[in-house]
């Protein structure tokens, strides 16, 4: 398998599930900037979209979305119980928690790294996104980590985006349940190992 990914970008999620999950993959850098492989080959040609993250299986087909692509991992390797089995309401209460990354933090939290969006703009997301990050705080009120005590593949997708308040000028330092949160999973060797081959740890 390929793992197309742009350093520190949400792609950041599928390469620490991958790393947890053990199985063999090659990741391959697609600058969101210029939109080419390290070879000065197009990355449209590859992903329409020309965003990141990609899968690409062994058989060639290629999935994109981060949410699609980190269940479809875990499903590769159940008895690492990264993601509950299909079919049950642990699995929907997964799905429902990449949805709310995805759709109220992702978006808000990542529209702020566009240099086009005005101030007022940006202030307005700062303040939604702020508001949801709290809910997400007291909803890890005594758990270490979203499903509870154990780990699961909606927790890379918060700690990645959870990561982007750093630069967005997004205080979270008053939430304690999430700033313990993203101590614990940054302690995590996968998440290391991740962090290390994009370049974000030394």
């Amino acid at each position: 398998m390929k793992l197309y990914f742009s350093p520190g970008a949400c792609s950041l999620a599928p390469h620490i599930v991958l790393q947890e999950s053990g199985l063999a993959f090659e990741p391959v850098l697609a600058s969101t900037k210029t939109h080419q492989l390290a070879d000065g080959t197009d990355y449209y040609t590859i992903n329409p979209k020309g965003y990141v993250p990609l899968l690409e299986l062994d058989n060639g087909e290629r999935l994109s979305e981060g949410p699609a692509i980190v269940q479809y991992i875990a499903d590769q390797v159940p008895a690492k119980n990264l993601a509950p089995a299909n079919g049950t309401m642990a699995r929907y209460r997964v799905q429902e928690w990449l949805n709310f990354i995805t759709s109220e933090l992702h978006k808000g939290v990542g529209g702020l790294f566009n240099p086009a969006m005005p101030e007022e703009g940006k202030t307005v997301i700062r303040a939604r996104a702020t508001s949801r990050l709290k809910w997400v705080d007291e909803q890890l009120e005594g758990k270490q980590y979203l499903m509870g005590d154990a780990f699961s593949i909606a927790d890379p997708y918060l700690f990645t985006v959870a990561n982007w308040t750093k630069y967005t000028d997004i205080d979270i330092s008053g939430m304690k349940n999430l700033s313990a949160f993203q101590a614990r999973m940054a302690a995590r060797p996968a998440v290391q190992a991740a962090m290390k081959a994009e370049g974000l740890l030394k």
